[in-house]
């Protein structure tokens, strides 16, 4: 298959791997979605395997940037609605449980034994002691964005009473938040905390008992968007439909966000172009030539990418990986640039700002207050985030033998169908209340960034 009439190889549709269409020259471009993904390291003959073996990429350290708008109509459509809960500051969760969210890593275990006994869910992380500047920053962000997630009919925040992100400084991290839904508990100021963790979470279920779904226009949802575990079949089939979705919930009015910078190296120029003005194509600039100078400071390149299992799925360079991974962000204009941590608040296409890794992005996605994660993979994952991760399957092998991580199969498309408005209704559902199958599996985990001194 010929994605693009461009391209100067095809892509066998049984493995996924590319082949040249014609004789390449050493030093020549492979071209692919229609842009280079990386140069060939010796003569290529027409229907010659191309891979690492071959090719390599054509990825440097940072580089300068003209904005050059390429106009995009912001299309709309008549308004849908779902049955979700509104909360008082206006937010719309699409779910309504009780959440342990504890401000360090000391309690996890207290935490998990209140949660045995009640149902609430709890999310362990090592964090919240022991941290200095950005690294003690970045974690009280996430942890604020779990703590005010719609999502959350009730929180039950539990601290130690000793740790530097101690319950009297994360409630000024808070801000004047309605704290009607949150308790507070530091577990060395009771003597039995579980028994103590138990009648707050009895309390908040109550509370959260009292809050009905009611009819919500779809502008109110905001979606992440993640993909982990490509295969070269993620941006033939599943990025692009996740894409053509994303589309369709901005025209709603509806926010979607897009995360992962490194895996935007490469394919950034098509982000750059849509940026609706100077100041967020500028903004878009300082997040990827920031995330490469990250890598710089640590004596890495920006190239060590892809993972061994997307080689193993026919992605050879970071630029292929990028090329298929921004598709997920459909052709919508980027409205907005976030740093790691910031909220989502703005109708539209959002970066936001953070790094590849599943369970980070996951976990930065819904602090940013997504309600659902559209998670696409080649080759699979079970793992899920505080909200519901849809797991979309590129290709039928994945989504046959793994039922019971995915949600969804995008492979029909290599058939011709379209399945944009099935997987359009699919997520309603899901905000409806029927449940992925992270949240059946009880696959609801966290991570946090970090890049700093430990003390």
């Amino acid at each position: 298959m010929r994605i693009n009439q461009l391209d100067n190889v095809d892509v066998h549709l049984e493995d996924g791997h590319k082949y040249a269409n014609r004789k390449i020259s050493e030093g020549e471009n492979i071209i692919k979605y229609g842009f280079p993904i990386g140069h060939a390291t010796c003569p290529i003959a027409e229907g010659e395997h191309v891979h690492v073996h071959n090719m390599r990429t054509n990825l440097e350290g940072e580089l300068a940037y003209v904005y050059r708008p390429v106009k995009r109509e912001c299309t709309r459509e008549e308004p849908r609605h779902f049955y979700g809960y509104l909360r008082k500051n206006g937010e719309v969760g699409i779910r309504n449980d009780i959440w342990i969210v504890n401000t360090v890593g000391c309690v996890n275990k207290t935490a998990e034994l209140i949660a045995r006994r009640t149902g609430a869910k709890f999310f362990p992380h090592p964090f919240g002691c022991s941290q200095l500047g950005d690294d003690h920053e970045r974690t009280q962000l996430i942890l604020k964005g779990l703590v005010q997630h719609p999502n959350a009919g009730g929180v039950l925040v539990l601290g130690l009473g000793c740790e530097n992100n101690h319950i009297g400084a994360f409630r000024k991290m808070l801000g004047k938040d309605d704290m009607a839904h949150i308790r507070f508990l530091n577990v060395q100021d009771v003597e039995d905390e579980i028994a103590e963790g138990i009648n707050y979470i009895c309390e908040l279920e109550k509370q959260a008992e009292t809050c009905c779904r009611e009819r919500i226009p779809v502008s109110k949802l905001k979606i992440g968007l993640k993909c982990g575990g490509s295969d070269a079949f993620s941006g033939v089939t599943a990025n692009p439909l996740v894409g053509r979705v994303a589309d369709r919930f901005t025209a709603q009015g509806a926010a979607v966000a897009l995360t992962e910078v490194p895996e935007m190296f490469g394919a950034e120029h098509l982000l750059m172009e849509r940026c609706v003005n100077r100041t967020v194509f500028e903004k878009t600039v300082r997040m990827i030539n920031g995330f490469k100078a990250y890598f710089a400071n640590y004596g890495q390149p920006v190239y060590e990418n892809p993972s061994p299992g997307n080689k193993a799925g026919g992605i050879t360079t970071l630029e292929e990986k990028s090329l298929g991974c921004v598709q997920k962000g459909g052709q919508s204009p980027v409205v907005d640039v976030l740093g790691y941590g910031q909220k989502i608040s703005k109708a539209g296409l959002s970066l936001l700002d953070g790094p590849g890794n599943d369970m980070v992005a996951v976990t930065n996605l819904a602090a940013a207050g997504a309600q659902m994660i559209l998670f696409t993979t080649g080759r699979g994952t079970p793992l899920g985030g505080p909200v519901p991760t849809l797991k979309i399957s590129s290709n039928r092998t994945l989504a046959e033998k793994k039922k019971g991580w995915i949600d969804f199969d995008a492979s029909p498309i290599l058939e011709g169908e379209d399945l944009t408005e099935k997987l359009f209704e699919k997520i309603l559902q899901v905000a409806e209340g029927y449940p992925a199958k992270n949240e059946q599996n009880g696959y609801e985990e966290i991570a946090i960034f970090k890049d700093g001194v430990t003390l």
